[in-house]
């Protein structure tokens, strides 16, 4: 049996500058469909990552730990990933509100991003926008 608090409970109670300590927050990111995993993907950070539309405020550096289900196929993929984009509330071009979480150098992400760009094949070339560029 797990006693680990909620996400959202546990990073109210610490202090600031204690970031590092600080258990990283839980998501789980259910992406149904090819185009919204285009959407989300970014192949920029060389390790692979996704962007997560969230109201919750991030720093950048932050551990999250994502649970990441991919367009028809019910396995979860476990991330332990740092933030290395926010998008603010508010921003530019209407951009979704989020953070983009990067996968961390380790077979299991590089198997993922071999999945995730397998699954996108020839739509990693287009150049319509994602949800990060």
């Amino acid at each position: 049996m797990s006693t680990t608090p909620p996400a959202s409970s546990s990073s109210a109670a610490v202090p600031a500058g204690t970031a590092s300590t600080a258990r990283p927050s839980v998501v789980q990111l259910a992406i149904k469909e090819k185009s919204a995993l285009y959407a989300a993907y970014i192949p920029l950070f060389k390790e692979g990552g996704v962007f997560i539309p969230t109201a919750r405020d991030y720093q950048l550096g932050a551990d999250v730990y994502v649970l990441l289900t991919l367009p028809e196929d019910t396995q979860r993929y476990p991330v332990a990933g740092k933030v290395a984009w926010v998008t603010p509330a508010r921003a530019d071009g209407n951009r979704t509100q989020g953070v983009g979480v990067r996968f961390p150098n380790d077979e299991k992400s590089r198997l993922l991003k071999l999945k995730i760009e397998e699954i996108l094949g020839a739509h990693l070339a287009s150049d319509r926008p994602t949800q990060t560029i």
